[in-house]
């Protein structure tokens, strides 16, 4: 991708935050914007896995669905899927988007997950830095509220995804706020996922904001290496 100036990267992020948080994750009802979902896959016996996620974790860009890095990794290791991801969700960024006025993390608690995948903090570097007080505060009583609601469940938190060869300090910040936290609750954490998709603009749909089938494959790919060095 081509290297661009600090200056227009602000630009940019600032433009991006009113796209990304006012939805155009969902600016396509053609291949770009896969159907919303929320329910397990019904594999009798088999594992309960929830995702709380954006729209990297949607699968917003995919084609279908069953195209997501999510989908890709609960059906190869035979889990049942429970994904309400929210597009341009983050610890502060649009949390008032579920259609009930709920909140995600009652989402995912309600699945009563045996695995919890946390996938969050891209959006809310269109916050930052002026409501850095809020996020962080916002991610550890999100993950507080998880650990204290699952206290056997299987938390693995991931590094915030990213879209860009160029990257703001506030991605560094969040990510580090993310595995700071993971730690205090005794979760565990996946570091690098910013980068997977990186150099790669051919692995991005359309939109230029999400990945494709191509993209979505690599990052279930990398998450497939990370999760058999963890035994799941």
């Amino acid at each position: 991708m081509i290297r661009r100036r600090p200056t227009v990267l602000i630009v940019v992020l600032a433009v991006l935050a009113i796209i990304i948080g006012g939805g155009v994750v969902r600016a396509s009802q053609g291949r770009d914007a896969p159907a919303e979902s929320s329910g397990a896959t019904g594999i009798p016996g088999a594992p309960v896995v929830a995702f709380y996620g954006d729209s990297y974790t949607l699968g917003t860009g995919a084609s279908d669905p069953s195209m997501r890095w999510s989908s890709i990794i609960s059906a190869d290791r035979g889990w049942n899927e429970v994904n309400p991801s929210v597009n341009g969700l983050g610890f502060v960024n649009n949390r008032d988007r579920l259609p009930d006025g709920g909140d995600l993390v009652d989402a995912v608690i309600a699945s009563t997950p045996d695995i919890l995948f946390v996938t969050m903090g891209l959006n809310d570097n269109f916050s930052m830095p002026e409501r850095s007080d809020d996020v962080h505060r916002a991610i550890v009583a999100d993950f507080a509220k998880l650990r204290g609601s699952l206290p056997e469940t299987r938390i693995i938190v991931v590094e915030p995804f990213w879209y860009t060869d160029e990257r703001p300090q506030s991605l560094a910040t969040i990510s580090e706020w993310v595995a700071a936290e993971a730690q205090s609750i005794g979760a565990e954490s996946i570091g690098g996922a910013s980068h997977w998709i990186e150099g790669h603009p051919e692995w991005m749909a359309d939109d230029g904001l999400h990945p494709n089938d191509e993209g979505y494959a690599e990052i279930a790919r990398r998450m497939s290496e990370e999760l058999d060095r963890r035994g799941l």
